[in-house]
């Protein structure tokens, strides 16, 4: 257990990236309890909204680091990279949760249940997709403005040549087994058929 204690302290980074997301979670269950528990509606709005202001902490905090002389890491890019995926998919987590909780503990209307297979369940799929392809470019964004902050290749050597492939990776992925698989697949033929 030492040796993950130690990892965290030498890499400050890391453990900004788990609070931010820990916190993430935190303002969420926060907000939705104003919002229907305590029948609170703009403290619940407030926390709900406050949701994006760790994704600026954790981007001040990188720049700051890397300001400071700080050589850029595998954590500066994990950063980049959840601050990407933070910033594409967390307001439709966000709409996920509420209409959740709104429906078991405030009477709102139930969750429409996605169909399986179909043009339904593709469109939601090249959503999805487009949603990663948002966050992989806003990760990258994020790695060349690190890389511009820092200003020698030397020190962000780690950023361009292992995170940005990997990004492209992810997307590309991504694509494989979303929109394509479902595209490929003969039940999805086969529920546009029926229809």
């Amino acid at each position: 257990m030492g040796t993950l204690f130690d990892y965290i302290a030498e890499n400050p980074m890391v453990a900004l990236i788990g609070v931010c997301e820990v916190g993430f979670w935190v303002l969420l269950g926060a907000g939705l309890l104003a919002r229907y528990a305590l029948r609170w509606r703009r403290v619940g709005a407030v926390l709900l909204i406050g949701t994006p202001v760790l994704d600026v902490l954790l981007l001040a905090a990188a720049v700051i680091d890397l300001r400071g002389g700080g050589e850029a890491s595998a954590a500066h890019g994990l950063g980049a990279a959840y601050l990407g995926f933070s910033v594409a998919f967390g307001p439709s987590v966000i709409r996920w949760a509420d209409l959740r909780v709104a429906h078991r503990f405030a009477g709102g209307p139930a969750p429409v249940k996605l169909p399986k297979y179909g043009a339904l369940r593709l469109r939601r799929e090249w959503r999805e997709w487009g949603r990663c392809v948002l966050a992989c470019a806003i990760g990258v964004a994020v790695l060349v403005l690190l890389s511009f902050v820092v200003g020698t290749p030397e020190r962000t050597e780690v950023l361009w040549s292992r995170w940005i492939p990997q990004l492209g990776l992810v997307t590309a992925a991504w694509f494989i087994f979303g929109p394509l698989w479902t595209m490929l697949d003969r039940r999805t033929e086969q529920a546009d058929s029926r229809n």
